[in-house]
């Protein structure tokens, strides 16, 4: 009879159980695995004693690298709450309470990250010090912790009372527990052995796969609206039918997210929105179901704008820096940081926002955005995440009555800012010692409001209260009778075209507007194109012949370009990956701007080095088109004839591509890492890292592209690629 059970749950997903020792193993924790264990059985109810909780996995192995692909591969912290509280292992009394915690498994760097993250994403900032250099005075800092302490029953506790842990030590063997033993293979490709049996578990991702979404999403068309509200989430951390309770905010026709939780790329695929078009974030809070998305963010063209409070920046930042091992500073590189103030309206060129403190474990700030219309103002109330008022009832100290106490006047504060009346109001009822109920909204004046942050049906109850909005749907606040997508396309020429004067960008932009549904073939591989298209909305991937790898091209890209101005075959085929909106050119119309304003020496100069980048890792994704054209305009060729010629990164920080031939990494005569075609190494200067001892020794003849640092260090994408691709060189010791 075997003893080891495997299943392989979703991509890089796996679960290994051997029951006899009561031994249940979640390999790999990307977003959302534990909605994946739901979904496959591997998680379900139990009773026991006359208690009802969940089954669920006792131990987690990590990934050796923190980022495949550009998707974060080490969240722990869902799949450790569900161990302590919906399995009952923290809870005193509960039967599945036998003194056994849940077990990290991994490497000693991503150990020491996850237990730092996750004890961020229990606490937040985890003292009065911390509060008080988020900018909050003495009285309220001392509430605000009295606060933190009730949710934590009494204490802050290190993760190592909550956890245990096993490192793994490069290729040993490591005891894991009972007979249990662990050998890693090579980088994320791991050995389990129990009673003479052998498992291989092999958590590496192949380089055009991702991670896969637990719920079906639907394609939607989404207008960009004057004021208006895209419901993008209205579930929890546990709902495998729904993602999590997000919106995404549309004013004058400029998007904004409201948080950034789990497959936040699925989802914005989904609504026809390109990552490069969003212009900011209004965050709410630190915990996973509304944070883990932000790295999303991080893989736009350019430095998304960042709405929060300093205090809720200080958590996020905090939790962010533990998770990816960086410095706090790293933040800014990422982001342009806006710091809103508590219980103002704060003007965001004509959108207004208040954010109100909301009682909660992590600091969190809730949100009302208005604008001015013909009667006033219209109005959207964002309440992710609240207390149930009975629940901050429970924390009022009667003899309480100083500044910074948690008193009666303190509780009736709370419950009026809950009530304030807007013309949508979108609140967490999810319940339970940390989230809100409906029944604290029954006297709300709100026009309307959606129940969200919940995996379970509305009740009658509830119903009566408000109501739920499917994902995609849109409150229109204030309608838009303004062109904004032909706006948006004269931005996107003009960054492009930067020379020409408005007049002459009118000839190329008074052409159709035309749409593409998703799986749509805009240009075909072998065919002369008759148009070039400008995508203004949604996003394109383009399908090189002999590659392994396709690329993404984001709003902004011009398709079919060079080959529609000399009329050659499309050597790629193009596919809308959403719904797509884009300006239709003529070619014939193109020619005569581009011959009539002398530019197609820039076309031509910028076609070669632009083809390569987009068939590189590095820069296939994400980037808008004028930048990838500052990039191809700086870059320098280099050729080196003979073999054996010797290579050192020079003083200057710039990053190099090899175009053809190869390289050898060396370190003290011996080859760490071989690089190829399309590869590239230099990545340190970029990412702040300390250079290593390494030098290159070419093999035959070598062409290479050398770029300077001073191009592509606001490209938030192209950072974030290179840090993974350096924490994967260190684990492989090519470094």
């Amino acid at each position: 009879m075997a003893h080891i059970r495997k299943i392989k749950v979703a991509n890089g997903i796996f679960w290994v159980e051997i029951q006899e020792i009561d031994f249940r193993l979640l390999c790999g924790c990307p977003a959302d695995s534990v909605k994946h264990l739901l979904k496959r059985g591997l998680i379900m109810p139990v009773e026991q004693d006359g208690v009802t909780y969940e089954s669920g996995p006792n131990a987690i192995l990590l990934s050796d690298v923190l980022i495949q692909n550009g998707d974060l591969c080490n969240l722990a912290e869902f799949p450790v709450l569900q161990m302590l509280y919906r399995q009952g292992m923290i809870l005193p009394g509960h039967p599945n309470n036998t003194g056994r915690k849940p077990l990290l498994i991994g490497s000693t760097g991503q150990v020491a990250a996850q237990m730092d993250y996750i004890y961020r994403g229990n606490y937040g900032l985890t003292n009065e010090k911390e509060i008080l250099e988020a900018g909050i005075g003495p009285d309220e800092a001392k509430r605000m912790m009295a606060l933190k302490l009730q949710f934590a029953f009494g204490s802050i506790r290190p993760s190592e009372e909550l956890l245990d842990v096993r490192v793994i030590h490069s290729t040993d063997p490591t005891t894991i527990v009972d007979g249990v033993e662990m050998q890693r293979l090579a980088l994320n490709h791991f050995a389990l052995r129990y009673q003479g049996e052998e498992i291989e578990i092999d958590l590496n991702l192949e380089s055009n796969a991702s991670y896969a979404l637990p719920y079906p999403l639907s394609y939607h068309k989404t207008p960009r609206e004057y004021f208006g509200i895209i419901h993008a989430g209205e579930g929890d951390g546990w709902d495998i039918n729904r993602p999590t309770m997000s919106s995404i905010l549309m004013f004058q026709g400029k998007i904004y997210l409201i948080d950034a939780g789990p497959n936040l790329h699925y989802s914005l695929t989904a609504l026809g929105i390109d990552i490069n078009e969003i212009e900011g974030i209004f965050h709410t809070h630190a915990h996973d179901d509304h944070f883990c998305g932000i790295t999303t963010l991080i893989r736009a063209g350019h430095r998304i704008k960042y709405y929060a409070t300093p205090l809720v920046r200080a958590s996020v930042t905090k939790k962010l820096s533990a998770l990816l091992s960086l410095e706090e500073g790293f933040f800014d590189h990422y982001f342009e940081v806006h710091d809103l103030t508590f219980d103002q309206w704060n003007d965001m060129d004509g959108l207004e926002v208040k954010p109100i403190f909301s009682p909660h474990p992590v600091e969190t700030n809730i949100y009302l955005f208005r604008t001015l219309w013909e009667d006033g103002y219209r109005s959207y109330a964002h309440y992710a995440d609240i207390v149930a008022l009975d629940v901050l009832q429970r924390m009022v100290d009667p003899k309480a009555n100083g500044p910074c106490d948690i008193s009666q006047d303190y509780f009736n504060r709370v419950r009026d800012e809950y009530l304030i009346p807007a013309d949508i109001k979108k609140i967490d009822i999810g319940g339970g010692m940390i989230h809100g109920v409906a029944k604290d909204f029954t006297e709300d004046q709100s026009k309307k409001i959606i129940l969200s942050h919940t995996s379970l049906k509305l009740t009658a109850r509830e119903k009566e209260v408000g109501s739920s909005s499917p994902f995609g749907t849109i409150d229109v606040l204030i309608p838009n009778h303004t062109d904004h997508v032909r706006r948006i396309a004269f931005k996107f020429l003009h960054a492009y075209f930067m020379s020409i004067p408005e007049h002459l960008l009118n000839i190329v932009l008074n052409n159709p507007v035309v749409h593409f549904s998703p799986g749509s073939i805009l240009l075909k591989k072998g065919q002369v194109n008759q148009d070039i298209y400008l995508i203004i909305t949604g996003s394109v991937e383009v399908i090189w012949p002999d590659q392994e790898m396709a690329s993404t091209l984001p709003s902004g890209a011009l398709i079919g370009e060079y080959d529609g101005l000399l009329t050659l075959k499309s050597r790629g085929t193009y596919h809308a990956v959403s719904y797509v909106q884009a300006l239709r050119i003529p070619c014939s119309l193109y020619s005569a701007f581009i011959k009539r304003n002398k530019l197609f020496s820039k076309v031509e100069r910028v076609h070669t080095n632009h083809q390569f980048l987009q068939q590189t890792w590095l820069f296939q994704e994400e980037i808008s088109y004028a930048t990838q054209n500052r990039i191809a305009i700086a870059m320098e060729r280099l050729t080196y004839p003979k073999t054996g010629t010797k290579l050192i990164v020079d003083d200057e920080c710039a990053l190099y591509l090899v175009i053809s031939g190869e390289l050898s990494r060396m370190h003290k005569g011996k080859e760490l890492e071989r690089l190829k075609p399309k590869s590239f190494y230099g990545e340190e200067d970029m990412i702040d890292k300390p250079h290593t001892r390494c030098h290159f020794r070419t093999l035959g003849e070598v062409e290479l592209y050398k770029i300077p640092c001073t191009i592509l260090k606001d490209i938030p994408i192209v950072r974030w690629k290179l840090f993974e691709m350096h924490a994967k060189r260190v684990r492989m010791g090519a470094v």
